[in-house]
């Protein structure tokens, strides 16, 4: 199922999509609970072993405001890096000159603030140019965690997800090289789309899907996640070392090869223009980006 989170009637809401992606049906949660979006559907499906909430009535898709599935993390979004062979490689002399030129041993492991969280349709708002001038996109498959856990075992880790969704993690790339640790760059309000909804793991094959990520209609990443480096298997068990994770947490697993940075010139992102990205299996997320008076 693709469940959502939304304002209806000037209400936060959630509920389930329809196949077609035209309407949803409210879900009656527990009071109080549908402003933590899908994070309250994750505790539902935990702790009681299926959804237990009725439904409400259905609405058209083009009546209500999409919001982030999760729209404020209870934690900081785990974020990978260096994980498609391509995107390494195109980076290997700027992001990634200070790590093994080889094929690294362990995931590259950093995270994004809460507040970068803004949904489908947001607009991605660019900061003065004394702070940073190279914005670049990177469209991810990101993971929610279901069942949490530490020490997760590989062949355990389908027990612990819940579903998946899609992420834009806007870097500014000066901002990240200037401090060696990526979390300023990869942390400035805005700087973490996130949507259109969340899709559960019984109906999505993770391991061989498509990434795509356009710039104003032109395509510019095009990778499979067959290709990753480290697979969802081995990332959670990483991330779950000696950490418990929790329900709701969310993985991000990394970007293939076309990121701004990697072409000769770079080509950062500006006032106007557009990100689009599509996620085979899920939707889109498309954002505006925009410059600050």
């Amino acid at each position: 199922m693709k469940i959502a989170t939304f304002v209806f009637k000037d209400q936060r809401r959630v509920g389930i999509v329809a196949n077609d992606g035209e309407s949803l049906t409210l879900l009656e949660l527990p009071a109080g609970e549908s402003h933590r979006g899908v994070s309250a559907v994750v505790d539902l499906m935990v702790n009681n072993g299926d959804l237990e909430a009725s439904f409400g009535e259905t609405v058209s898709l083009s009546d209500v405001r999409l919001l982030a599935p999760i729209p404020r993390p209870a934690r900081n979004i785990i974020c990978v890096g260096r994980n498609y062979h391509e995107h390494a490689r195109e980076l290997a002399d700027s992001v990634f000159k200070d790590n093994d030129s080889g094929e690294p041993r362990w995931p590259i492991v950093f995270s994004k603030l809460p507040e970068t969280v803004i949904a489908h349709g947001d607009p991605v708002m660019l900061p003065p140019a004394s702070v940073s001038s190279q914005i670049d996109y990177e469209a991810e498959l990101a993971v929610i965690i279901g069942k949490g856990g530490s020490n997760i075992q590989p062949e355990d880790v389908k027990d612990h997800i819940f579903g998946y969704t899609i992420v834009n993690d806007v870097t500014a790339r000066d901002v990240q090289m200037r401090h060696k640790q990526w979390l300023l760059g990869k942390s400035f309000d805005t700087f973490c789309p996130m949507g259109p909804w969340v899709v559960s793991a019984d109906e999505f094959v993770a391991e061989d899907t498509r990434v795509r990520c356009w710039v104003n209609d032109e395509l510019r990443q095009d990778g499979l996640t067959r290709d990753l480096i480290f697979d969802i298997p081995t990332l959670i068990a990483h991330c779950s070392r000696g950490i418990t994770l929790i329900p709701g947490d969310i993985i991000a697993t990394g970007t293939p090869a076309g990121v701004g940075m990697g072409f000769d010139p770079p080509r950062f992102l500006k006032a106007g223009d557009r990100v689009r990205i599509e996620i085979d299996g899920i939707g889109t997320l498309e954002n505006t980006f925009v410059g600050k008076d």
